[in-house]
């Protein structure tokens, strides 16, 4: 089973469990199910499925239920941030955002039943490996609450001075950290040496969305644009301008590979790390930048 079908199962099995078998209320069962597919890109699982099976991956059910979880985490966040009282956004991943698609306050409801849904997705692992889930769910736990989580990442945007590196890691760090200690401890391995890793994947990816942001426009993108100069937010483009923003980019992702932990599969991780970094920089690099 290649990476990407294994984890699509692993989404569409959760994604059933949280549907249940029983009266459930068919439009909130439908929304979960929308909300999550199609998914885009899946990064997030795949560099934890990547790091699991560079750690060897020696209990694979684990590691399916922990990109799954990570994965409905993001998709809760996402539907949540496109919501009229954040982002108030009418698109996302090209169609209706889930608040436009079926209303408010299901939309609410989708996102708080991802939420839930993915620590009973870990949960029901833990007789495969209690440690381990344990110590995934804290992982999780951690990296989508506060202090340090995405709800912390969405918090600061309501502060009147942001502290912008504790922002970054936060909002778009935060989930990138779970999936490179996740796939580690889903393997048997410790979290701790995989937290700089995660971190500069994080931090490449919101310098590449704010790139993204300021160059690109709504149907490239499949999702509304400008939404950093629209809300007043920091970002990359604003404090180092397009060309530095690209420079910028490069040098986190070359401290990204060298910053892998020594593991059996550490050189088929830094080519996913490094195909990452080719996926990211020609696409904002190659733009047209304003004024030029």
């Amino acid at each position: 089973m290649g990476l990407n079908t294994r984890i699509e199962a692993a989404i569409a099995h959760a994604v059933e469990v949280g549907q249940g078998r029983t009266a459930t209320p068919p439009k909130l069962a439908k929304a979960l199910e929308y909300a999550t597919a199609p998914g885009g890109a899946r990064i997030r699982p795949t560099i934890l499925m990547s790091v699991a099976m560079a750690c060897g991956d020696d209990r694979p059910q684990v590691s399916d239920a922990a990109a799954a979880a990570l994965e409905l985490i993001h998709c809760a966040s996402l539907v949540h941030d496109d919501l009229p009282c954040f982002d108030d956004a009418d698109v996302r991943r090209g169609k209706p955002s889930v608040h436009r698609a079926f209303s408010e306050p299901l939309a609410v409801l989708t996102g708080d039943s991802l939420i839930v849904l993915a620590f009973e997705i870990l949960a029901r692992q833990s007789a495969q490996a209690p440690d381990r889930v344990a110590q995934l769910i804290m992982t999780l736990a951690q990296r989508t609450g506060m202090p340090g989580g995405i709800c912390a990442g969405q918090g600061w945007e309501s502060e009147d001075e942001i502290d912008l590196s504790a922002y970054h890691q936060a909002k778009t760090g935060a989930l990138f950290i779970a999936a490179t200690q996740m796939g580690a401890v889903a393997a048997g391995q410790e979290a701790e040496p995989w937290f700089e890793l995660g971190a500069r994947i994080g931090e490449a990816f919101q310098v590449a969305d704010d790139l993204r942001d300021a160059l690109y426009d709504s149907e490239t993108l499949g999702k509304p644009v400008g939404q950093d100069d629209l809300h007043g937010r920091p970002n990359a483009v604003t404090e180092l301008g397009v060309q530095g923003a690209i420079s910028r980019l490069k040098d986190i992702l070359g401290g990204a590979i060298a910053s892998i932990p020594s593991c059996p599969g550490e050189a088929q991780l830094a080519e996913m790390v490094r195909m990452y970094a080719e996926r990211l920089t020609p696409v904002v690099s190659s733009q047209r930048v304003p004024g030029e």
